[in-house]
Formats: structure tokens, C-alpha cells, sequence
């Protein structure tokens, strides 16, 4: 979107006219009204496209008749992370700064837990956005400032915030990186320079990001949360503190937000947590939420649910006791046998099974190689996991939903 298609969507007929073509496919109407040179047909098409995303990643915010551009909406914190940041302990009080609004999705959140909130945003056309959009849903506490980050930070005086916000874009080169020290800003570089201006900062990282050895990039680092929506890792958030204890261990927590219900696995002392393995797979296999995976919090969560791994390697755990409030999928295993290629021919015939959900872990075969060399379809009813057992033997489990 250009600061003139911005402009003329502003405008109180253009405005009508989109809300009336809601409905239609973007691309066709771009080409049905291309010819309407006194109308941003491109802009109103683009309007069109990201109203339909933002149904999914903004429910309530998309009822509203707010602005997007693409790349800021498919790069914004989704409604269910953003107001699950922004309940969390610790984030509220009188003054935030939101280093890279974006689309401000999360500012929007911030604004009702700080009495003032400052968005920056180096994008001159995607401000102006954001601006309209807290004009929008009458939000009034949010000083929208054009301009590099990092500049505008430092002209302030320390100590002017309670807490900085910090989603650092995440391309290199041109490329997506997770790296901290890829992003813009450099939470690595700025370290210092954020707890001077602010008690406490928090970074958003990516979902990709690894958190073993954080502590040395990060030294006032004291909690980290892996926060999953619907099964699905959306971000990673990286708590600083101006007053710190180096000798106090790292907190790490997952968080799974599915449907109504909200599961925290928690360690208070991040380590290697020992690992009980199976003898052989019990009744039902579970797979942790992927936000418990990136954690390595599965043996965490293997202890306060009372289940066995099925080798040391794999995130895959079983019990003889069906579990109705795990945080991730729960399979009834069916039968298991000892994967051998050719034999393994001759069992899909035994059992009928001419399609299946294919999942592997720690096993040499892709699923893509496993549906190819034995002609397999999907079927959503009927899972072929495969694995090893605790010997390093190769496994495959025939199982089907146990849904809870």
C-alpha cells in the first residue's frame, strides 16, 4: 500500500465501496474494476485479501473496519497470543515502548495495560496505518512516532519506560533468519542500552529460535516462555531485568492455548531432567504440544503426568493409562511391530490399510519416502507412527485418535 492508496481509502465512499465487495475474490475483482481509475482498485483488492485472513488471526479485531497491509498482517502477532502477552505478570504500568509496532496488534493490547504506550515503527505508510487503526477502536494513549528504533530510544532519558517491547524483523540478506543477532533491532547489540532506558525488556523472538545458550547472549535473561496456539509454536518471549540474580536459574515455561483451555509446563530450574523409558510402548502413545517440545520440557512433562518415553531420543511417551488433559495428541495404539521393509508389506496387507496419517521420529525413513514406497494414502482415522523402541530397534505403531 502507497501513502496516496491510504489516503483515498480514508475516503468515506471508497470506504463504502469496500465494505459492499467484502464478499468477492480479490483477484477477480481487481480485474473486474481495474478500469476504475478514481478508486485504489489494487488497495481495495488488498483490503479485500487481508480482511479474509484476519478473520482467522484477529476475530474480534476483524469486526472492526480496520486497515492491513499483507506483509504486516501475515507478520503480526495473531489475537489469542497477543492478549495472552499482554495479561501476563509484570506487564503493565505506566509507560511501554513498542520498538517495532508493525501493524500494532500488540500495542493495541499493551494500551489497556499501560496508562501511555509509545509505537515506533520505520515504515512511514504501515504507521500511518496503525495510527488509523488505534483511531479506529478509540484508542487514545498511543503516541505513534516514524523512525528508527534504536534512534528514537536513545533520545529519551533513562528510566523513561517500565518496559520495552521488542519483535525484532527477522529477514537476513534477504533471507528469514532466527537468530538474535540477525534481527533489526539487535536485541544482543542493545542489550545495555534497553536497561538503561527500561527496568525490563521483552523479546519476541521466533518460534524457530533455539534457547540453549540464551544466558550468554542475553546476561539479565530470567525467564523465557514458549507459547503455542492451537498446536501450532507462535513465538518465543524472552524476559530482561535491570536487577538480576546470575545465580538464580533460568525459568522456562511452555504454554499451550487451545480452544477454552490454557496448559503451563513449567521448570523453575532449567536442566536435563532424567528420562524413565519404556521396556516396550504401553496402550496409548502421546505426543507433547510442540510449544513443550521446543522447550525441552517433555521429561517435565513426562514426570507430572506419570508416562515413559519410548527411547531416549524421541518426544513421543506412553502409558497403560489413558490421560484425558494432556497437552498434545493422544493416540490408542492399536498393534506394534518391529519394521522390517518387506515384512512391512505383508502387515499393511493383514490390517487393510491402504491409507494412513504418517508420523516418524528418529527413524530413517520421511513420511513422504514411507507413503511413496508403499503406496499410501492419508486418512485422518488411522496413524502409522514410526520410531525406535528402547534397543535402537525400528518400530511402527498402528494407532488411532484418542481423542480428549
Amino acid at each position: 500500500m502507497t501513502a496516496e492508496e491510504l489516503q483515498q481509502l480514508r475516503r468515506p465512499e471508497v470506504r463504502d465501496f469496500l465494505e459492499k465487495h467484502l464478499d468477492d475474490d480479490p483477484a477477480l475483482f481487481a480485474m473486474k474494476h481495474h478500469h476504475l481509475k478514481d478508486l485504489p482498485v489494487r488497495a481495495i483488492a488488498e483490503q479485500i485479501a487481508c480482511r479474509r485472513k484476519a478473520h482467522n488471526k484477529l476475530p474480534e479485531l476483524s469486526k472492526r473496519n480496520l486497515f492491513y497491509t499483507s506483509l504486516a498482517l501475515e507478520q503480526a502477532s495473531g489475537e489469542r497470543a497477543a492478549c495472552y502477552k499482554s495479561g501476563l505478570q509484570g506487564m503493565s504500568g505506566k509507560r511501554l515502548m513498542d520498538m517495532s509496532g508493525g501493524l500494532g496488534i500488540d500495542t493495541i493490547f499493551f494500551a489497556q495495560r499501560f496508562e501511555e504506550v509509545v509505537y515506533c515503527e520505520r515504515d512511514a505508510v504501515l504507521a500511518k496505518v496503525a495510527a488509523h487503526n488505534f483511531r479506529e477502536l478509540g484508542i487514545s494513549n498511543v503516541t505513534v512516532i516514524h523512525g528508527d528504533s534504536f534512534e528514537t530510544l536513545e533520545t529519551f532519558p533513562d528510566d523513561s519506560f517500565d518496559l520495552i517491547f521488542i519483535d525484532p524483523a527477522r529477514r537476513e540478506k534477504g533471507r528469514r533468519s532466527a537468530a538474535l543477532e540477525a534481527g533489526s533491532p539487535d536485541v544482543v547489540l542493545l542489550h545495555d542500552l534497553l536497561l538503561r532506558k527500561a527496568h525490563r525488556f521483552c523479546v519476541k523472538a521466533s518460534p524457530a529460535l533455539e534457547i540453549d545458550g540464551l544466558e550468554a547472549k542475553l546476561p539479565s535473561l530470567f525467564q523465557v516462555i514458549v507459547l503455542s496456539v492451537e498446536r501450532e509454536c507462535k513465538e518465543i518471549l524472552l524476559f530482561c531485568r535491570r536487577v538480576h540474580d546470575a545465580g538464580k536459574p533460568l525459568v522456562v515455561k511452555a504454554v499451550s492455548l487451545k480452544g477454552d483451555k490454557e496448559n503451563v509446563i513449567v521448570s523453575e530450574a532449567w536442566c536435563q531432567q532424567q528420562k524413565s523409558i519404556a521396556p516396550t510402548p504401553g496402550r496409548y502413545l502421546y505426543e507433547p504440544d510442540p510449544a513443550i517440545i521446543k522447550a525441552h520440557l517433555t521429561a517435565f512433562a513426562a514426570a507430572q503426568y506419570g508416562l515413559q518415553f519410548i527411547n531416549s531420543r524421541v518426544d513421543y511417551l506412553t502409558s497403560d493409562r489413558k490421560i484425558g488433559d494432556f497437552p498434545g495428541r493422544s493416540f490408542r495404539i492399536i498393534t506394534t511391530i518391529f519394521f522390517k521393509p518387506g515384512r512391512f508389506t505383508t502387515f499393511l496387507k493383514e490390517q487393510g490399510i491402504e491409507s494412513a496419517s504418517i508420523l516418524r521420529r528418529d527413524f530413517p525413513l520421511s513420511p513422504d519416502e514411507i507413503r511413496r514406497r508403499y503406496r499410501l494414502g492419508e486418512n485422518k482415522e488411522t496413524f502409522l507412527i514410526f520410531s525406535k523402541d528402547i534397543s535402537g530397534r525400528l518400530l511402527c505403531l498402528l494407532c488411532d485418535r484418542n481423542v480428549t
